[in-house]
Formats: C-alpha cells, structure tokens, sequence
C-alpha cells in the first residue's frame, strides 16, 4: 500500500524551473513544497522538498495535483452581484470597483442601522498563511465590528493539552522516526497527515519500532498498525484510565519521575484504583486482553512517542480525553527520553508577533464575541449567542464555507436566507456559501501570492512566496482588506498600507526573526527547543513546574480562551478533578442506538478538493459505513439508500456495509458538498453546535442518530 503516496523528487522538465512554497492548507503537517513552473508561468508537478527534514520529500497526493486545482474549469474569475432570488445561481458581472463599493456601503448601512457589531467579518483557514488569513481581523478592530470566537477545530484538544502541560509543545516530531514506539492516537495520519507516518515508518524499518494506532474504524491508518485498538466514539479517556492503571498495577510508572516532575501522583494512583481493564472494556468495547497488551508494550517501552490528534477531542468530552491521553506518558516518565512523551501541536514555539497585522491595539474588550462554530444560532436570531444584542445583518466571508461545514445545517440554511443579511464571499470557486451570497469575489491561491506559515504539526516557519501570476481579474485577500479600509475610513490606521511582503518583513522584525530575503533563500526556519525544554526537563509550564494530574477547568489560561464576557462553556461542573471517562457526550439510547461520526476522507481537506474532478472521483459518493450485523438488523443492503436523523434533522445517504466499523457505530467520511448528497442536504445537518466543555469547540464526531432504510 502506497500509505504516504510519496512524489518523488525527480528532475524537472528541461523546459521548467522550481519554485519553493509552502503548503497553505489546513493541516498541522504545513508541507515544503517544490513547485515546477514552466517558461510560460503554469505550475506543473508540486512535490515535497526532499531537503526539509520534517516533509522529507513527501505530500499528500491531493496537493500534489494541484495544478488540477489552480486550473479547474469552474475556478471564479470575475466579481458577481446577485441577480435574483437568493441560492438561486443568477448572476451579474460586475467590476472590483462596484463590487467594493457595494460592500462597504452595505457595512455602512448595517452600522447605521444597527450599530457596528452588525457586521460580522467572518473567517477560518482555508489558508493557514498569516497575512492573507488573518488581516480581515484588522478590519473588524478598526471598525468596532462584531468579534470572531474561532471554536470549531483547535479548542478542545488545545485546551485539554495545556491543562496538563501548560503551553502547546512538545518533543521534536522528527523524534517519530528514531523511537521504540510511536501510538497515533485519533488521527487518520495515513489520510490526513502523511508525514507522521513518513517518521513512524523510518522508527519501525530502522529500529523495529511498533506502531499503535487508536480510533474509532479501521481506517488506512488502522490497517498500517502492528497494535491496531478501535475503541466507542468518546471513550479514549477510559483507556487512558485503565492504561494508567495498569501502570501502577505492574510497576511500569516511573513514580521517581512523577514525584518530580507531577503535582499528585499519589491522588491519581488512588483515583485509578477502580479504572480497570475490565471497567474500561465495557466502555470502550475493546477485551481486556486488548488494553492488557497495549498497557505491557508501553509500559515496557521506554522510548514512546505519544502522537495525539485532533479527532478523538471532537467529542464533548474531548478535552478531558486530551488531558487523560496526555497523562499516561507523565505516569510512565516517557518525557525523559529522546523519542519518548506526547506531542500534539507545537504552535507554541513560534514566537511570532502579529499585534500589527490583526491589528490588536485597536481591539476593543467591549465589543461581543460571536460563536464561528454557532453561525446558524447567530444568524436566526438566538439571544444567547448573539450575547443578547442585536442582529447581525451584514458579512464578509473569506476562506470558510460554512454553508458546508458548519454543524447545524439547517439553522445555518434559514440564516443564510434571510432577505435582510447581506452577505460577500471572496472565494475560489462557486462554493455553497457564496451561492447564498449577494456578491461574490474571486480569490488569489497560495502559489499567486506572498505569505509565511508556521507549522503547528511540526516546527518550522516556511516562507510561502509567490510563484506565478494570477489571472488579472483575481485579488488577494489582503488587496480585498485593504480597499475595504478605504472605502470604510480607516486605512490611515496602524497596520493598513502595507503590501503583503511589507507585513511579513514587519511580522518577522518584530519577532526577532530573521527577513524576508533570508527567508528567500533559506525557505525556512527551524524555530525547535532544545531537547530540556521541549521535553520539559526544565519542569512544565504551570507557575509550579508541574505537570497536572488535576486541571483547572475554569480558571487556566489557554491558547483560545473565551474572553470573560462568554466564560467558561458547556457542562464545565461535571468535568473530572483527575483523569476520567465523563459521559457528558450523546450516548446512544433506544430512540437514537447509533453513534455517529464525520470523519475527514482521504481526497478531501474540510470542504477543499471536493470541486476537483479527480479527488471527486476517487472517493465515489456520500456514504455510511454500517456494520453488517447492524445492516441485517434493520433489512439494509450495500448500496441502499437509508436514511439517518436525530432532534436537528434527518438525511438520505447511501449504505456502505463493512465491517470496518463496529457494530453501533456509523461513519461518514467527507466533507461532501451538501449537493452532493441525494436530497441537497450534508451531513452537518446531524452536529449539533453546542459548545465543549470547558472553553468551547464543536463536537462533530459526537452525534447520536437513529438509522432505517429508506422506504422511497
């Protein structure tokens, strides 16, 4: 199995050059990029930078065609005003100056009507490039516009792993290729971040290293494993648990360095004395035998790299499992070898200053902080999460789909159609968002622009300079910030003014980071710890050195905090004072016996790709993995049409009977574009937006349905 689809680094065409990038998308991996670029200024071949000592020469195979991308047929070329009913597909073309003008005098016309917190500029990652990305907060700070709470992906893992650490580090992640033992616990990495398994792969063909992963189906990841552990969607904690348990049981945890380095080993071995195997196999669905063997090999395995991911912390309980997952490598002491401890993110380390570029000294704390992942409760009108002011009325969207991607699909639909909301979307192609819109914009790509990257799977800052001129009728999300400003007023404000490479030359300057032109030549900078500190042997980041057993779920700082007008989130009183299974996740009950998930499929990244022909066609169709036993249960075969709901909707999709998931469990891998199902509607009509415990996030791997077979 070609598990990393490797794009090897060959010689270019006679008739080509090579450009060096990065890639924008969002993914913690941040590739290298190699670009070929012909004399006539298309790009050709893009390939991971053999020379970068994360990427390795290795990406993912949906980026390494990205020319099909950058040259689809359907790609937007021209600004469009809305010329009949919304959704409709009407459209008139349109200059960049009346396009602009007719934005900003319907900012103007919300503010005057509403007041500034009307308009809601509204954002996500759609490129991880700090200019192009994140200069619309700028905008939104100068203007006093309603502020943008970025819930939805980081939260709970962010927050359930500085519970326990303090700061969002860890090990080297090239430590992954020279370990004993690497467990991928809740990440797909085979699918959605191929360069863990480029360093787990180089541990086990150099030293024998064993791979482990955990989910919840037997993923491509699963079938890479030696020790492959499909636990209950929301049940990792209590592995954590049981694995600890063991640990103490059999002598494997390092109380030495627990006793050093720990706040209350002695509370958690006594709070774990009833976390065991057999407690945690009727939760989990794992036998004994299971996280018997699992435990031993750990526990007997010094050097083990802990590599957690995002996906098993999309449940409502997820920062609790982070926190848990994170504390069996404190309870074996595996944070003291070179290739040993857990590693999440290491956005952390970066250092870099971007108070200019979002524009923080003119942030005003009075202003309300809106809900990204609530989109649809904001947009029709509900007092709480509008924190109980008035309405949002105009918006501008750029690099999110959230007519796509947004749980609670069909409260983000009636949002969207609102006769009095306005709304521009500057985008790439005709996504569902920008088919509700009143005027849509066209976006430059990563290759047509300058922008810088920092890795959060790894530990590089990459320059992502422009390579290629972009058609002459597509702008930069900068360019389109920038001419808002001074249409609006405000572009004689600190940080307006500058062209994209002026911003990351002043980004770089202020974090004592070397320039632009360094960078150019360089491509990148590797910005990790020393071993001490990135393993913390210096003590963890806590006032008290400490690594914690008990959090503090309300009061601890954390990476993206609620500011304190929101507080903290979610059913935060029934979190646990030390690592524990809490079942404050949609268990299954007779009404709704199945557990759902949507989980990301290999061709697709969120709801980029899925316009490109090839990803489209290697992935098929939208589809729902059902165990055959739960298939036979309720008459269905492969290929039917069933239908899934629960209290936020009900869907049409087609079977896929398999028995990589287990029984009482259903995944639906995507993002498919909601059209792309058979009645119009996407998956997110079943995620609900109820935020996570303790300071939000959205819980789309957490979602009890029921399941028939359709009777049309």
């Amino acid at each position: 199995m070609n598990i990393a689809t490797p794009i090897d680094a060959k010689s270019p065409k006679l008739d080509s050059k090579i450009g060096h990038t990065a890639c924008p998308h969002d993914c913690p991996s941040t590739c290298a990029l190699e670009v070929e670029i012909s004399e006539d200024g298309r790009i050709g071949r893009v390939r991971g930078a053999g020379d970068h000592s994360y990427t390795s020469g290795v990406i993912c195979a949906k980026v390494a065609r990205y020319a099909e991308r950058l040259y689809h047929p359907d790609r937007l070329m021209h600004p469009l005003r809305r010329a009949g009913p919304k959704g409709a597909g009407q459209w008139q073309q349109i200059s960049w100056d009346d396009a602009l003008d007719e934005i900003a005098a319907a900012f103007v016309k919300a503010e005057a009507r509403d007041g500034s917190e009307a308009v809601w500029p509204y954002f996500y990652a759609g490129t991880m490039g700090w200019v192009q990305r994140d200069s619309i907060d700028r905008l939104r700070h100068a203007k006093r516009y309603s502020g943008f709470f970025s819930s939805i992906c980081t939260n709970p893992a962010w927050t359930g792993f500085t519970m326990a650490t303090g700061v969002l580090r860890g090990p080297d992640p090239r430590e992954m290729g020279r370990t004993d033992c690497v467990v991928i616990w809740g990440t797909n990495a085979v699918s959605t971040q191929v360069n863990v398994m480029t360093h787990a792969i180089k541990s086990r063909k150099e030293r024998g290293a064993k791979i482990v992963v955990i989910d919840i189906y037997d993923n491509p990841t699963m079938k890479q494993a030696d020790m492959a552990l499909i636990v209950r969607p929301g049940t990792d904690a209590a592995l954590a648990c049981a694995t600890m348990h063991i640990a103490f049981r059999d002598g494997y945890a390092d109380r030495d360095y627990m006793a050093r380095y720990a706040d209350d080993p002695e509370g958690l071995e006594a709070h774990l004395k009833t976390k065991t195997p057999q407690w945690a196999a009727a939760i989990t669905g794992l036998s004994v035998e299971e996280i018997e063997a699992f435990a031993r090999l750990i526990g007997t395995t010094k050097k083990t790299f802990f590599r957690l991911g995002y996906g098993f912390t999309r449940q409502r309980n997820g920062a609790v499992a982070m926190h848990a997952a994170a504390s069996v490598a404190t309870v074996l002491g595996s944070w003291q070898y070179e290739g040993g401890g857990a590693f999440h993110s290491n956005s952390d380390i970066f250092r870099m200053n971007n108070a200019e570029l979002t524009g923080r000294s003119m942030k005003d704390g009075d202003i309300r902080m809106l809900d990204q992942s609530q989109i649809g409760r904001v947009l029709t009108g509900d007092a709480v999460a509008l924190r109980h002011r008035g309405p949002v009325t105009a918006m501008l969207i750029q690099n999110t789909n959230p007519a796509n991607i947004a749980p609670e699909q069909r409260l983000v639909g009636r949002g969207f159609a609102r006769d009095d909301l306005f709304v521009a979307v500057h985008e790439h192609f005709m996504t569902e968002t920008a088919e509700v819109a009143d005027i849509v914009i066209p976006a430059t790509m990563f290759v047509e622009h300058d922008d810088i990257y920092r890795a959060g799977g790894q530990n590089h800052i990459l320059l992502g300079p422009k390579l290629v001129e972009p058609p002459p009728t597509v702008r930069t999300n900068l360019f389109v910030i920038e001419e808002l400003a001074k249409r609006l007023g405000v572009a004689d404000r600190p940080g307006f003014g500058f062209t994209a490479r002026e911003m990351i030359d002043r980004i770089l300057q202020s974090s004592d980071l070397p320039d632009y032109d360094h960078f150019l030549e360089h491509k990148w900078f590797d910005r990790q710890p020393a071993f001490e500190d990135a393993h913390f042997l210096n003590g963890f980041a806590h006032p008290d050195g400490r690594f914690h057993f008990r959090p503090d779920w309300i009061n601890q700082p954390a990476p993206n905090k609620p500011p304190a007008a929101i507080g903290a989130l979610g059913p935060h009183a029934e979190l646990p004072a030390f690592p524990d299974q809490v079942d404050v996740i949609e268990l299954a009950d007779p009404e709704h016996p199945f557990r759902l998930a949507t989980s990301p499929a290999r061709n697709f990244l969120n709801s980029s790709f899925s316009e490109t022909k090839t990803s489209r066609q290697k992935e098929g169709r939208p589809e729902v993995m059902i165990n055959p036993v739960d298939a036979e249960a309720n008459g269905i075969a492969h290929g039917d049409l069933v239908r899934i709901g629960n209290s936020r909707g009900d869907l049409r999709i087609h079977a896929r009977i398999t028995t990589e998931v287990k029984p009482g469990v259903l995944i639906a891998e995507g993002l498919w574009p909601n059209k792309a199902h058979v009645d119009g509607e996407g998956i997110n009509v079943l995620t609900g937006a109820d935020p996570v415990a303790p300071y939000g996030g959205a819980a789309v791997h957490d979602n009890k349905v029921w399941l028939r077979k359709d009777a049309a």
